[in-house]
């Protein structure tokens, strides 16, 4: 609308955002990290990636988050490929 201001854009950060196979599978993600305490959240499938499932699990950048992701979801499933991207 005219007048109104505009918000400046939100900076980007590197994010590590993991795909999967199936929807269950990432719905199971979202269940196993909430109850191990994983940071991140599933978002929509960016363009950059092409999985199976249109849904994603995305956290911090790092060695720590990635590790407990694996931790919490080992022996439940296994993500279809895990990636670094500027969100």
């Amino acid at each position: 609308m005219p007048g109104e201001a505009m918000l400046p854009p939100r900076p980007r950060r590197e994010r590590a955002v993991v795909s999967f196979r199936s929807t269950f599978d990432a719905m199971e993600a979202e269940r196993l990290c909430g109850e191990a305490g994983v940071p991140g959240r599933i978002i929509p499938l960016p363009v950059e990636i092409t999985a199976e499932c249109g849904l994603a699990w995305a956290m911090p950048e790092g060695a720590g988050p990635r590790e407990a992701f694996m931790a919490a979801v080992e022996g439940s499933l296994v993500p279809e490929g895990i990636y670094t991207l500027a969100l």
